[in-house]
């Protein structure tokens, strides 16, 4: 049997438990299944890094690859946080690109190829995550390797007018269909990828290797059950009750996003005063509770956002809060996933309203975190990839202040047989495609036998 190799920026922290709804609950099982590797950055830094320092865990051995300071100030904060994090996100705006960065990016691809050629074996699988290792299947097949590879892109893919934005673009197009298999979150996002190939067809394959590439939309999920078991422990923690008797019979608005300014903070912000002002009836009835851990500071676009986001916070609850109702409390870092579960399960209200995101599994968590005889209710951001298939969460525009704050109004006030029908209708699909299913159903199609002689949409689930 094939072994599972995996590639992707940071390993997970090991030896501390597999955190919920990440990438590495969505790749653990297949790993043990096939024995597994996993190569990543080690998140240290070094003038002179050396080898990948092993470490074996059961069946799946991790390989931590130390970088340079340099290689981190071009290939992580440079291309993959100010080119291609701002680009995927639709703010060209805020796009820095410098060639220095772009070879440097390339030059740590060829350094986390160079590592991997030596462990591989001639029948493993490689599956490589998201945009800081887009390059990475073409820098294999230049030193030789021919084994199926995989890709799957984590966060959305731009429509092709916007990728055109993006510098040195046909060599990323060209970098994609070194893989076999290309996964992305949503149809819309294979769409996307499909147009910017088939608007650059004669260029690239005058230029690229033709391998028959599939490109197909795999939208990845949550233990379901796992996280709901999580949460309906989680009633009997310490800081849970705490919490509960400390709200009282106020209810419970709760985001949980990191501080980025993809995840459409201040307008969500401005949907709370909104709601404030047009339903005086819910003055010291509810309370909004924001936890937002801090990312990447000390690039600008992330500075700017969370000192907008203090201070927005802090004139709202100057504005309505008094000595015994404080409307919304913002909390600058993280919780663990079982606290997470528990105050997920104590919110009436779930507000997920990015300005664009790929998947966005807090929206998946909150729904298996509810209680199904009570369940709360979930106000999704159309451009949320979970959208997709939370077709009965409260759907709205996030840049529409008052179409979430009076969506914010209808979740407080719905009847309970209403939010019982949402809940369940939303419940089913979480049960039906775990992330389990996810990864299966990707490496299913990279599986040498579902190889494609064509570019060509994969009809999975979703």
């Amino acid at each position: 049997m094939s072994r599972l190799v995996v590639v992707s920026n940071r390993l997970p922290a090991l030896g501390k438990g597999v955190a919920a709804g990440g990438l590495a609950v969505a790749l653990e099982a297949a790993l043990k299944d096939k024995d597994g590797l996993w190569l990543g950055w080690s998140g240290k830094t070094s003038e002179e890094p050396g080898p990948p320092r092993l470490q074996v865990e059961g069946k799946v051995t991790y390989a931590a690859l130390d970088l340079t300071p340099q290689d981190i100030a071009g290939y992580y904060e440079g291309i993959s946080n100010s080119v291609l994090w701002p680009l995927c996100h639709y703010r060209p705006d805020l796009l820095e690109y410098t060639r220095a960065d772009m070879d440097c990016y390339m030059a740590v691809n060829g350094k986390f190829a160079d590592e991997l050629v030596s462990m591989l074996r001639p029948d493993d699988l490689i599956w490589v995550h998201d945009y800081h290792l887009i390059p990475l299947a073409e820098a294999l097949r230049k030193r030789g390797v021919e084994n199926r590879i995989g890709y799957f892109h984590h966060i959305p893919w731009p429509a092709q007018d916007l990728f055109r934005a993006l510098p040195r673009a046909r060599s990323f197009l060209s970098a994609m269909l070194a893989y076999d298999v290309v996964g992305l979150q949503t149809r819309a996002d294979a769409r996307n990828l499909r147009d910017a190939v088939e608007a650059m067809r004669g260029t690239l394959e005058a230029t690229t290797p033709p391998r028959g590439t599939r490109i197909g939309h795999y939208p990845i999920s949550i233990d379901t059950a796992g996280f709901a078991a999580r949460a309906r422990r989680a009633r009997d923690l310490p800081r849970i009750r705490d919490l509960y008797e400390r709200f009282g019979p106020r209810d419970m608005v709760i985001g949980v996003d990191r501080l980025d300014y993809s995840k459409g903070l201040p307008e969500r912000l401005r949907a709370i005063e909104q709601l404030l002002e047009s339903h005086a009836g819910l003055h010291n009835r509810v309370s909004f509770l924001q936890i937002t851990p801090a990312s990447r500071s000390g690039i600008e676009g992330y500075d700017r956002i969370q000192q907008e986001v203090a201070e927005r916070a802090g004139r709202l609850n100057a504005s309505y809060g008094t000595l015994d109702w404080v409307p919304v409390r913002y909390i600058n870092r993280a919780f663990s996933h079982s606290l997470l579960a528990g105050l997920y399960r104590l919110a009436k209200v779930g507000l997920v309203t990015p300005l664009r995101d790929g998947m966005n599994l807090v929206a998946k968590e909150y729904v298996a975190a509810q209680d199904p005889e009570d369940p709360g209710v979930l106000v999704l951001s159309q451009f949320a990839g979970a959208a997709a298939e939370m077709g009965a969460a409260l759907i709205v525009n996030p840049y529409d202040v008052e179409d979430v704050a009076n969506a914010m109004a209808r979740a407080l006030t719905m009847p309970v047989e209403e939010r019982r029908d949402r809940h369940s209708a939303m419940m089913r699909r979480l049960e039906e495609y775990p992330v389990s299913v996810w990864a299966r159903a990707f490496l299913h199609d990279l599986e040498p036998a579902t190889a494609r002689r064509a570019v060509t949409v994969a009809s999975d689930p979703g």
